[in-house]
């Protein structure tokens, strides 16, 4: 391949990487509604976006109702930190100063948006696959 080839092809494969990160998105965000549930976990959270040179260099999710022990139980770090980026590259605002939000309805607000983007694109968007099966991530 060469310059002016990858150039032409700029268009598509910005598409392309787009469409890769929604259906990751969708997938992940879908692993994490399916702990949720099965850890029972729901109510108000904030999720803090950490500042590097801080306290708090990473990102945390706190419980406004309901238990942060069970949070902190069944998610890991770099769980939280894969939240914040999906909830960015969905159009959350989490780094000027976090994001409040029932975990509950994580589900019923980002999914459908996710599940419309790759549909549109011709993506045939399985349930069954939503929540997928990842025994080594997170503790639940």
């Amino acid at each position: 391949m060469n310059f002016h080839q990858l150039l032409q092809q700029r268009a598509d494969l910005l598409r392309q990487a787009r469409l890769a990160n929604a259906a990751f998105a969708y997938q992940r965000l879908g692993d994490f509604v399916a702990r949720l549930a099965r850890a029972q976990l729901h109510g108000l959270v904030a999720l803090w976006p950490g500042e590097p040179a801080g306290e708090q260099p990473w990102p945390a999710l706190t419980a406004l109702e309901d238990s942060q022990v069970a949070i902190e139980e069944h998610f890991l770090d770099e769980d939280i930190v894969e939240l914040v980026d999906i909830l960015t590259f969905l159009g959350e605002d989490v780094h000027t100063g976090g994001l409040t939000f029932r975990l509950d309805e994580l589900e019923s607000v980002y999914l459908p948006q996710l599940r419309r983007e790759l549909e549109a694109a011709g993506i045939a968007v399985a349930d069954a696959a939503r929540p997928g099966r990842h025994p080594h991530r997170g503790r639940a």
